[in-house]
């Protein structure tokens, strides 16, 4: 692989926008009301990450005895603090995802959206992880703090592939049993599934005390289907074909999205889960920042 390709994600003009942003949490995490860092847990819990060779000043007692042993060298244990925030990112990576009537996928709408949200979390030093799923977990990285997490994240999302099909309700709760630790659940997907078992999973998250924000990621022709002549539509997940009429199609397809958006609106609310709808003609970074400044105003 290309050793700069995943730098694409970084654009100087969106992370210059972002040094002034913020993304606190705003609901109770691990018991304590949450800004950046307000924790008494600062400090004192440590995340082991690596072993480095032993250069003189260290501290004795960091000295890995074990690997001494093993090796008749010297190397300390290195640790990271674990930071008053958690965040986990939730890219869905299913077949819906690869679809685009403009120039942007909605997975690499997606792709740059969880890199710019990656790179804020940790600039404020908050841990962040990413987890890439379609109907089952394909890829987990844990949330950690360090400035090169950026990069190791930033690589498997130059990687991705869109997947098969989407079951984001089993999908959800695999995933919230696995969070042991209170935090910030980020998802970023089309949710085109049925929104009974998304929304269960959803509700999931919140039972186990995190905080949840959905960008539900949406391509303009999904939102106004184009007139067209009659045509055969095929599904991007299962295949499946189905012959259209268009006049009648496009009325009835419009009123019942409507009623799909909607029920997400409506049950998000209630549920205290931020719902953010993003059209892909929308610059990501416009649609980031003015979410940010929204809900710092709401804090």
């Amino acid at each position: 692989m290309d050793a700069e390709s995943y730098r694409r994600f970084l654009i100087p003009g969106v992370l210059s926008k972002l040094k002034g942003m913020e993304l606190k949490a705003k609901l109770v995490v691990e018991g304590f009301l949450t800004g950046l860092h307000h924790s008494p847990y600062k400090g004192f819990s440590v995340e082991f990450v690596e072993h480095r060779p032993y250069m003189p000043g260290d501290e004795i007692k960091r000295i890995d005895w074990k690997i001494f042993g093993k090796t008749d060298r010297f190397y300390i244990k290195e640790f990271e603090e674990e930071t008053n925030l958690k965040a986990y990112i939730f890219l869905d990576a299913s077949g819906s995802m690869r679809y685009t009537s403009t120039k942007l996928t909605k997975l690499e709408y997606g792709s740059y959206l969880s890199a710019s949200l990656v790179y804020l979390l940790l600039r404020q030093k908050d841990s962040v992880g990413l987890c890439i799923f379609d109907n089952k977990i394909r890829k987990y990285i844990a949330p950690k703090s360090s400035p090169r997490h950026l990069h190791i994240i930033l690589k498997e999302l130059d990687e991705i592939k869109p997947g098969g099909e989407t079951d984001l309700g089993s999908t959800f709760h695999q995933i919230a049993e696995r969070i042991k630790r209170r935090g910030l659940i980020i998802i970023i997907s089309d949710l085109f599934d049925e929104p009974s078992r998304v929304l269960l999973g959803l509700k999931h998250f919140r039972h186990r005390k995190n905080e949840v924000i959905v960008f539900h990621i949406l391509d303009p022709a999904e939102i106004h289907l184009p007139s067209v002549q009659p045509c055969i539509l095929k599904d991007l997940e299962s295949k499946e074909e189905l012959q259209i009429e268009p006049k009648t199609a496009v009325l009835e397809y419009e009123k019942n999205f409507k009623v799909f958006v909607e029920r997400y609106r409506r049950e998000c609310r209630e549920n205290l889960i931020d719902y953010i709808p993003l059209n892909t003609l929308t610059p990501f970074d416009y649609a980031l920042l003015s979410y940010l400044g929204k809900r710092k105003r709401l804090f």
